[in-house]
Formats: C-alpha cells, sequence, structure tokens
C-alpha cells in the first residue's frame, strides 16, 4: 500500500478544504491512501511512512505559514531518508494577486533539500507549480487538486514497485 501524506496548516478553513479534494485524488489510485494530517497533528512517523508528501498553505508574506516551515526545520535530521519520495504542494490566498506561486516555491525549495522528486500538477489540472486557490476552493479548483493528489500517488507507486 501506497500513502500518500497530504500536510496542511489552515486558518481559515480553505487549506484544509483544498487538502481534502487532493486526498480524493490520491484515493482514485488503487492501493494508495491519503494521509492527511494538518501541521499540530502530522508525526515523523508520517513523514517517514509516506511515499509521497503533498504539503500546503497560505500565503503569508509571500511564503509558506511559519508552522509547515517549522516542520521542515524540524524534520531536518530525517531528510536522507525522505530522498526520492514524491513531493508536491498547494497553496491559498485572500487575494488573487497575493503569491500563490511564491508560496509554492517556498514549500517545494524545502522538498528539494530533502531529496525529494518535486512535481507541479498535471498538465489537465494547470501544468504549473502545484494547485491553488483565492478564497475557499470552486469545483474547478478542487478538481485540479483531485488531479494533483492522483498524480503524486500514481508516481509513488510506481517508484516504490520499482524498489
Amino acid at each position: 500500500m501506497v500513502q500518500v501524506l497530504i500536510l496542511y496548516y489552515s486558518r481559515s478553513g480553505n487549506t484544509h478544504e483544498l487538502a481534502k479534494a487532493i486526498a480524493e485524488g490520491v484515493k482514485q489510485v488503487e492501493n494508495a491512501q491519503a494521509i492527511v494530517r494538518s501541521t499540530s497533528e502530522v508525526t515523523k512517523d508520517d513523514f517517514l511512512n509516506s511515499h509521497g508528501i503533498i504539503a500546503g498553505s497560505p500565503v503569508y508574506f509571500g511564503t509558506m505559514a511559519a508552522e509547515l516551515k517549522h516542520l521542515f526545520d524540524e524534520y531536518v535530521i530525517i531528510r536522507r531518508k525522505m530522498e526520492n519520495k514524491i513531493g508536491a504542494a498547494f497553496a491559498t490566498s485572500s487575494d488573487p494577486s497575493g503569491g500563490k506561486e511564491t508560496t509554492l516555491l517556498s514549500i517545494l525549495q524545502a522538498m528539494l533539500i530533502y531529496g525529494m522528486i518535486i512535481v507541479g500538477d498535471p498538465m489537465e489540472a494547470t501544468g504549473h507549480y502545484g494547485v491553488s486557490c483565492t478564497g475557499s476552493p470552486d469545483e474547478k479548483t478542487k478538481k485540479n487538486a483531485a488531479a494533483l493528489g492522483k498524480r503524486v500517488a500514481s508516481l509513488a507507486k510506481r517508484i516504490w514497485e520499482q524498489q
């Protein structure tokens, strides 16, 4: 069974809603399970036992929230064990030009330092850095989020089966 951790910080609930939509995409892949955890719930074992991690944050000054950054900083001691796992990102903001892409990139940079294999959302979605939205995710965004979850789970499964 392939496990994909969907990790998020959410103050308003919008990022949590997007995380749940991503989990629906993971569940579309046979023998894949989604573990949805907030930054206050996640454990080091969740990181270690997952074949893929999709991390999300609201935009805070154009970067990820401190609560998510704190986890990447705290778990740096296990980063060598994260090598070759699939990583992806998602973000929400309250403003259309609120820095979603820079927030996505800040998350992806941390994952690169962890040695993870980074993917964006698939071409059927938007084909960019990851899924994002302004405010609460609408149906189109939820569909794109599910596509990202499915992509990460599918790739993680392929890599895991080859090992």
